[in-house]
């Protein structure tokens, strides 16, 4: 009997598409994490590797999407080829299966050391690119969440004793928005001009 082909995709945030990973590959269970590529908690992929058995097959869209760094990718491939399971990178067209030849290790550690020096990159581009809008002014970071009366009604709800939590939920925000939306709406002149807090 020939093993499964377990598929595992990550996309970087709840909006990112996984169409487009392993489209048209066949699969017959699929895990997916939703999660950044530095993000240690993927449990997707711990279910995953936990679900494969010798003889199965891991597919991964690419390198990039299995693991967080070269050490982490390294791992991966030797912890599931030592257990019989085979790896396969679509993009990178590459499959590993623990006898591996000493060129398909060299191209596990090059191709990998490409993706996370890529990653570095753009990091880094970003960071500059950021740098660069502050100093002309034209930064201003993360985007208000609520509007001036959201932020006004979401206030007075917690002064009338609403929790943190529920308030968060109602408003699709973090707790800590809402403590920061409600000190705000303290330092906030009244129609007096003078702070409510």
């Amino acid at each position: 009997m020939t093993g499964q082909r377990v598929g595992y995709q990550r996309v970087s945030t709840v909006d990112q598409n996984t169409e487009r990973q392993l489209d048209g590959v066949p699969v017959d269970q699929m895990f997916t994490d939703k999660a950044s590529g530095k993000d240690t908690n993927r449990p997707q992929l711990a279910e995953a590797l936990r679900y494969a058995r010798k003889g199965d097959t891991l597919v991964v869209h690419s390198m990039d999407r299995l693991a967080r760094n070269l050490d982490d990718l390294r791992r991966i491939v030797r912890e599931l080829t030592g257990q019989g399971v085979r790896v396969e990178f679509v993009k990178e067209s590459l499959t590993f299966s623990g006898d591996d030849s000493p060129m398909n290790t060299l191209l596990l550690s090059m191709l990998g050391a490409v993706s996370e020096f890529e990653r570095s990159m753009i990091l880094e581009r970003q960071r500059e690119g950021i740098a660069i809008a502050k100093a002309a002014g034209k930064y201003r970071g993360g985007q208000p969440k609520l509007s001036d009366a959201q932020a006004a009604e979401l206030a007075g709800r917690k002064q009338a004793g609403e929790s943190v939590a529920a308030l968060a939920r109602d408003y699709g925000v973090s707790r800590q928005t809402v403590y920061r939306y409600v000190a705000e709406n303290e330092q906030a002149p009244n129609a007096e001009g003078v702070p409510r807090g």
